[in-house]
């Protein structure tokens, strides 16, 4: 594959055929060619790039992976009207955009649009490189500006030539977690005291660990791992060189397919020990977010939105409550449209929305990278998808820092909420973890 791949990269007709399919567009137009690389089956990990940027989106129950390598267009934004600046940047890139095939987007968030670092709060990027593999058949997609093909392509060998590392460090002796924890449940009864008195019905407090190595975290093994782990949930990332932001997460946020909509109302948490997803809490929090979900999308419908049952989703070792929401909303709607009037969504934020994130403001909620922000996929047409990034690593070089949060109601115990945020962190804490070595007589997977 590394092979054709190289091929069609130096190939003199690729340019060529960037450079027709460019005629009479402004410089600044998003041009791409898609180019077959044959059948194959590949995650793509082994391209990780180590300093270029790079998006990876892979579903492997489904025999789909994507990595991108470089931005041939890019934009960024914060603030409160941030997801309106990509809407309207997006729309101009799609105006010109000239292509012989499927082409993507990738796109990513913060959960507070205020929080501007290690990574933008918000970008958008057209790739440079876009690999993809899926259902075995292969193929790349080059895109650049119409007015730098030539200088494109000449950068476009250079970055497959320093992949990133792949060995896995041994982890340092964590520090006591105690006085974090007893802090948190501290924030958890101040919550529970403020549902009590009727200020708001739910908030989601996140935590955070800092794991600290002998070496690098490797972006790709993190992924590889992640994989094998939850081949249900999206596995995904965005690395600029220095950090690298990995996850997989059960959680779609919207898809736009035409006009029709899907959503998920995802929320309740069981893991083995833990009490069962049936239990009234576990309902209850589930039925805030199918709540507030359909009330969002019926603003851009002419019928309700319709919520399948609730039916348990596993992820990895835990377990979750998850409905289906469907709408069909009206022509001129954007994905952007209904990421703005679905996020936060209670599931990660609170409910009311309003209440809730005045409530975590007030109480310095603090959620680094894009955790519990978005991560999407959107095409020239207009159709994409927006996942929620849970259960992910903040990765800086030696450090790695894993976040997840629990959703506090009426009902809830502190030690068993601080159970649950440990079991959240169990699964990325796995996917970080040095692999256990065989012992001696086991066979070796190829």
């Amino acid at each position: 594959m590394i092979h054709a791949l190289r091929r069609c990269l130096s190939a003199p007709e690729t340019q060529a055929r960037l450079e027709a399919l460019a005629a009479g567009a402004p410089a600044s137009a998003p041009v791409s060619l898609r180019l077959s690389l044959g059948r194959g089956e590949t995650d793509w990990l082994f391209l990780l790039p180590a300093n270029t940027p790079y998006w990876y989106r892979a579903r492997p129950d489904h025999d789909e992976y994507r990595l991108t390598i470089g931005h041939a267009l890019h934009v960024t934004s914060a603030g409160p009207n941030r997801l309106a600046a990509l809407d309207s940047a997006f729309a101009g890139f799609c105006r010109d955009w000239r292509r012989n095939g499927p082409a993507f987007a990738f796109a990513g968030f913060a959960f507070d649009a205020g929080n501007n670092a290690p990574l933008p709060n918000a970008l958008l990027a057209i790739p440079a490189i876009l690999l993809e593999s899926v259902a075995g058949e292969c193929t790349v997609t080059l895109s650049a500006p119409a007015g730098r093909i030539a200088e494109a392509a000449t950068e476009w060998p250079q970055w497959l030539a320093v992949p990133a590392t792949t060995s896995t460090p041994q982890h340092r002796p964590s520090r006591p977690e105690t006085l974090a924890e007893r802090a948190w449940i501290g924030r958890v009864n101040a919550a529970l005291r403020d549902i009590e008195g009727g200020r708001v019905d739910k908030v989601v407090l996140a935590r955070s660990r800092t794991i600290e190595a002998d070496g690098p975290f490797p972006a790709a093994g993190v992924l590889g791992q992640l994989l094998v782990q939850q081949p249900g949930s999206v596995v995904y990332a965005y690395g600029n060189g220095e950090h690298s932001f990995v996850g997989a997460t059960p959680e779609r946020l919207v898809r736009l397919a035409g006009n029709r909509v899907d959503a998920d109302a995802l929320a309740g948490t069981s893991w083995p020990g833990s009490l069962a997803l049936s239990e009234a809490k576990n309902r209850h929090e589930q039925a805030l977010v199918v709540q507030a979900v359909c009330a969002a999308l019926a603003p851009f419908s002419d019928s309700p939105p319709i919520a399948e049952p609730a039916r348990e989703h596993a992820a990895g070792q835990l377990r979750h409550l998850r409905s289906r929401i469907s709408a069909t909303v009206r022509p001129g709607t954007t994905l952007f449209d209904l990421v703005r009037a679905l996020h936060p969504t209670p599931a990660i934020g609170g409910f009311p929305v309003a209440a809730a994130q005045a409530w975590l403001a007030e109480h310095h909620e603090q959620r680094s990278g894009w955790y519990s922000g978005g991560f999407g996929l959107l095409t020239p047409d207009g159709d994409g998808e927006f996942s929620v990034a849970l259960r992910s690593a903040l990765l800086a070089g030696n450090t790695a820092e894993v976040q997840a949060g629990a959703g506090i109601v009426a009902g809830s115990d502190a030690q068993h909420e601080l159970a649950e945020t440990n079991a959240k962190l169990g699964t990325v804490l796995a996917a970080l973890a040095p692999p256990v070595a065989p012992e001696s007589g086991d066979s070796l997977r190829a």
